[in-house]
């Protein structure tokens, strides 16, 4: 990638390469500041992700509710976010704990009511948050008047959803399925209607019907449905599971294609990637949609004077395929950006800086320019970040979202260092988990450890909720690791935190360029700079052993260097001064330094 350092003038050029990757520094007259673009809101935001059933019980049934996230939204202020996303708060029946609406256009009754959305809406705009709502448009709950009557075939339904006949039995005794396709949740994506004696497709639970976005009167209706909670007040969508919105079309005589076998040896033919999965995700025709989207919100911002309405799209896929959601060569634009999952996906406690650094430069590398980037290192459907690294890394993962440019996205719990909960067979509720696990296996399919109640104090239930019992178990660590304790503590995750986000304001961060590099197999630096500002430097121990590197290799440096924060183990704390020279590192530590501008 090549990188062009400032603006201005230019009296010479170095180019040198680090970890493979040119990069260009240009020597200029950095006696005036450089103009800097005003951004929009979204462009250089923290957005806390909060999933509804687990952030706050307001009324004691242990669950939690609207009332309850409006009455903390000071603690996400506090915290330095600029806009919250709400998992899904639609009227449903709780298969897939909200993801199988069957009411677009109405709010779960155990979250609360359309007052309660309007109060929580109204509370955000005083405190200055932005409210983004998670949007399901691939499927709906078997229980939606969508689904009913497209069984029922009442006219302008029939075909709101995927319906096949059975695949012809050369025996003629079999009702046999229309192809070997596989659900994400495990078994197969097609389930028998008796009513209308055809099969539907559901890629997820069998209670999730997947829309046909192949009829104009589906694609209408998604759009109808954004601009109503627009209207409410939404500042946009997280928009889920975008890539199965269309699956391969049958050939003319209505056969469906099976998929090819992956030839993974450890699974059943009903377990997910035991097939390929070329027909049933990431189809070129998906795109279309969401540049569609795209047109609509930007529309609805024109035609009323408002602020931007932003895309947001799930988009587990390949680098390539996730780029396109950007927009396209022909100029369509699409999500403003395609969440990054790469920290989830790629790297985990075994990772070494190379790791890092390669994952971080690959995503920089492939999006189109212009565009802006985005960091995501857990949600509500992963094993939480500190239990898939390692806790002493929470400072330095905090760090490395926070510094990187463009969007930091945070899931509830991380500013604190919330760790997975321990969830038992018994208490598990997750459809994936019980749909393809058993007592001995069930973790790892499950989503529950990560959505355990978040940690408030130390009371009961850990200030969540006052029931009896919460809809999922407490994690065991609460009284340790929860909001109150480390508000008071003289240093802490949440502490550390605040000042991640108080420094993502410095011009070098907002609107600065950025270098990167591995200095050994463990440590790897981030260095944010821009002409006449101070640089902020990144030192990050990922290893599971001290390390000493040298700051003289890295060329952005000068003196003098002093610590901006560190991790909570580390023993430098903001003021010390830092030679340029060698500097040890404990494992998982990482340091952020100040420097003067580049002269």
């Amino acid at each position: 990638m090549l990188k062009l350092v400032g603006v201005g003038l230019v009296t010479a050029v170095v180019v040198g390469v680090v970890v493979g990757v040119v990069t260009w520094v240009v020597m200029r007259d950095v006696t005036q500041p450089p103009e800097l673009r005003p951004l929009d809101w979204w462009e250089n935001t923290v957005i806390y992700q909060i999933y509804p059933r687990s952030f706050k019980d307001s009324d004691g049934d242990g669950i939690g509710d609207l009332k309850g996230i409006t009455q903390q939204l000071q603690h996400v202020a506090n915290v330095g976010a600029g806009a919250i996303w709400l998992s899904p708060i639609f009227k449903s029946p709780m298969i897939d704990f909200g993801y199988d609406i069957s009411d677009f256009y109405n709010i779960h009754e155990e979250y609360g009511t359309m007052e309660d959305f309007e109060d929580l809406i109204r509370t955000a705009q005083n405190l200055g948050l932005k409210v983004l709502l998670d949007y399901v448009p691939n499927h709906a709950s078997t229980e939606s008047e969508y689904f009913k009557n497209s069984e029922a075939r009442e006219p302008g339904y029939e075909n709101y959803f995927v319906w096949a006949n059975p695949r012809p039995d050369p025996t003629g005794q079999n009702r046999l399925v229309p192809s070997n396709w596989v659900s994400q949740f495990g078994g197969s994506v097609w389930e028998w209607s008796e009513k209308r004696q055809q099969f539907y497709l559901h890629q997820f639970a069998v209670e999730q019907a997947d829309f046909n976005f192949r009829e104009q009167a589906v694609r209408d209706e998604m759009i109808k449905i954004m601009t109503f909670w627009i209207e409410k007040g939404a500042d946009g969508f997280r928009v889920d599971a975008i890539p199965h919105l269309f699956e391969t079309a049958p050939d003319a005589n209505g056969i469906y294609p099976d998929e090819r076998l992956s030839g993974n040896m450890f699974l059943t033919p009903d377990q997910i990637g035991y097939t390929t999965q070329e027909h049933i995700r990431d189809l070129p025709e998906l795109y279309d949609v969401v540049y569609d989207w795209r047109k609509a919100v930007d529309d609805w911002k024109q035609a009323n004077g408002s602020e931007t309405k932003v895309l947001l799209a799930e988009a587990y896929s390949n680098i390539v395929n996730t780029m396109l959601y950007y927009g396209d060569e022909r100029g369509r634009v699409g999500a403003h950006f395609p969440f990054n999952f790469d920290f989830i996906t790629t790297l985990n406690a075994g990772s070494n800086a190379r790791d890092f650094v390669y994952v971080i430069l690959r995503w920089l590398t492939y999006m189109p320019k212009g565009n802006v980037a985005n960091w995501v290192f857990g949600n509500h459907d992963q094993s939480r970040m500190p239990s898939r690294f390692r806790p002493n890394m929470v400072d330095g993962l905090n760090s490395l979202n926070m510094m990187l440019p463009g969007v930091a996205v945070t899931y509830q719990g991380e500013e604190i260092g919330m760790r997975d909960g321990y969830v038992s067979w018994n208490d598990t509720v997750d459809v994936a988990a019980i749909n393809q696990g058993n007592e001995d296996n069930y973790l790892e399919y499950s989503r529950d450890p990560c959505r355990t109640p978040f940690h408030w104090d130390a009371s009961m239930n850990a200030g969540f909720s006052t029931a009896a019992r919460t809809w999922l178990p407490v994690a065991a660590d609460y009284r340790e690791i929860n909001v109150e304790v480390q508000q008071n503590a003289d240093r802490s995750h949440f502490k550390v935190y605040q000042v991640l986000t108080r420094l993502r304001r410095e011009p070098a961060l907002s609107h600065g360029q950025y270098h990167i590099e591995a200095l050994s197999e463990n440590t790897m630096v981030l260095v944010r700079y821009l002409s006449t500002y101070d640089t902020y430097v990144l030192v990050f121990n990922v290893g599971d052993s001290p390390d000493t590197v040298d700051l003289r290799d890295v060329t952005l440096l000068q003196e003098p260097m002093v610590v901006y924060t560190s991790s909570v183990h580390s023993t430098r704390v903001s003021g010390d001064n830092v030679s340029f020279g060698e500097l040890n590192l404990a494992a998982g530590e990482a340091i952020v330094l100040r420097t003067p501008p580049r002269t």
